[in-house]
């Protein structure tokens, strides 16, 4: 029996807070209810901030330019003002972006690849994909990103060929909001752009110029009317266009560009995006890129030249898989798009008995895979929420506990310091203290800096600053002692006291 769209679509969101909360449910279960990334409680912060204060401030009264993802940190602050407790309202959050990212999968490859009958197996595999889940349980906007991407890019495979302004104006509307959760958001969107200008450009050379200028001013119009205060107000905080995250991560993580050839970045940014089910469907994700090049669907091609330039761009200014490779995760879903439906097209052109076994083989163990990775996720999901409940948040609990409340503390990793600790604070990666980028590799001088503005505390891994931790008017008065983050392969954060000079 076939599902209608509407039950799918319920289906869909169903699977999708099932199996986040399923996540969470489990490390809670286990004692740990907090989120798998740091950078998760730096959202946080900046949400209660916002609705308590009305602010846009990671420190009560500082203005500050460090929010990478401003939509998702006002969906956050919404549940404060309702009320709502901030754990659940993030897993809520994360459950339908899930949904919402493997829906508009799903919808692009009915749209896009003419044989794609599979379609909605596309979107229960990105409800059922590990990545996708841990995403939606992190509390981070990577799934949302995802989701508006690919909308975004819907919608302009739609206005190519549809004449009405308020489907120019939504298209624009969806690119801001794509930008607004990511500052990558730009590209999906300047892609699906120079694809309308492909499938119209008749209207160019017929020079019908009152058509055009109303149509693409709709989509301008609601592009800026998202995206432009927010740069102004990155502009008049910070002195830059984008987040100061944009800016921190490259420079902290410049080594890596140096020290790794290019060839190697890019095949360490792709492959990371093939840990699980979606391996086995690589053959079928060829198969799919081969038929619509022999059938010249040129225009398909517009998810997987999102993928592509995404993963050339972070190659060259962001070679960094840490953590699932969490800035990878969004591209994953356009790997399923493709996949799902070329593994179906295998199986439906099978000409002999063998290879109709084989295709039917592949299809199962990709399923198999798929479910056991939801468990091997839900694993690694606990491994990571351990160690930041064990590391940053007892750290964040022992300052509030043993330090004076306006003590000038400086740390690299904020989020849950500035949860739970709520100090003044100095950020050795640049988010809220965006005048330490240029020189924050720089261990002596950055210590020098932490000691000319008066930084009563030094929090960080020993491991991370070797030299400074080593420092003679430093003193260690806390550590934590969890095994978590030594069994990954590191140290336990501390807290040194800067003496006086």
């Amino acid at each position: 029996m076939r599902l209608s769209e509407r039950t799918l679509l319920f289906l869909t969101i169903g699977l999708a807070l099932l199996s986040t909360a399923g996540y969470v449910g489990y490390a809670a279960s286990q004692g740990y209810s907090g989120f798998p990334l740091d950078d998760a409680w730096i959202h946080q912060t900046y949400a209660r901030n916002l609705a308590q204060t009305g602010s846009w401030a990671y420190v009560p009264g500082q203005p500050s330019a460090g929010s990478t993802s401003p939509l998702w940190t006002v969906l956050l602050a919404a549940g404060y003002v309702l009320g709502a407790p901030y754990r659940a309202w993030a897993v809520l959050l994360g459950g339908l972006s899930v949904a919402l990212a493997a829906w508009m999968a799903g919808r692009l490859a009915k749209q896009l690849l003419p044989w794609a009958a599979a379609w909605p197996l596309v979107a229960l595999a990105c409800v059922a994909e590990w990545h996708m889940l841990w995403a939606g349980a992190s509390g981070m906007e990577t799934a949302l990103f995802a989701g508006l991407c690919l909308a975004a890019m819907s919608q302009g495979l739609r206005v190519a060929r549809d004449d009405s302004l308020v489907s120019w104006l939504g298209w624009g509307l969806l690119g801001g909001l794509a930008v607004l959760t990511r500052p990558e958001g730009i590209i999906p969107f300047g892609l699906s752009g120079v694809a309308v200008v492909a499938v119209r450009r008749q209207e160019f050379s017929r020079r019908q110029w009152r058509a055009l200028w109303k149509r693409y001013a709709a989509a301008a119009a609601g592009f800026l009317l998202l995206v432009l205060p927010y740069l102004v107000f990155n502009w008049r905080v910070s002195g830059g266009l984008f987040p100061n995250t944009f800016y921190a991560k490259q420079m902290e993580y410049s080594e890596i560009l140096a020290a790794v050839p290019w060839l190697a970045r890019v095949a360490r940014v792709i492959s990371v995006q093939f840990v699980g089910g979606q391996l086995l469907l690589a053959p079928g994700l060829l198969a799919a890129w081969l038929e619509l090049g022999r059938r010249r669907k040129w225009l398909a091609y517009l998810p997987a030249a999102w993928w592509l330039v995404t993963v050339l761009l972070y190659a060259s200014r962001l070679p960094v898989t840490y953590q699932h490779g969490r800035y990878q995760i969004p591209m994953i879903p356009v790997l399923l798009m493709y996949g799902v439906p070329g593994t179906w097209l295998l199986m439906s052109r099978a000409s002999t008995p063998l290879a109709r076994a084989a295709a039917r083989g592949l299809a199962l163990a990709a399923a198999i895979v798929f479910a056991a990775f939801v468990v091997v996720g839900g694993q690694a999901y606990l491994a990571d929420v351990r160690i930041i409940d064990t590391e940053m948040v007892d750290v964040a609990h022992w300052l509030n506990e043993h330090t004076p409340a306006d003590a000038l503390v400086a740390v690299h990793d904020i989020g849950a310091i500035g949860y739970f600790a709520q100090r003044p604070l100095l950020d050795l990666a640049g988010l809220v203290s965006p005048e330490i980028i240029p020189f924050m590799r720089d261990e002596d001088r950055l210590y020098r800096y932490i000691r000319d503005r008066g930084a009563s505390y030094l929090v960080t891994f020993p491991s991370w600053y070797p030299r400074m931790t080593r420092e003679p008017g430093l003193e260690l008065v806390y550590q934590t002692d969890a095994p978590w983050v030594v069994q990954a392969g590191g140290d336990n954060m501390a807290v040194y006291r800067l003496l006086p000079q």
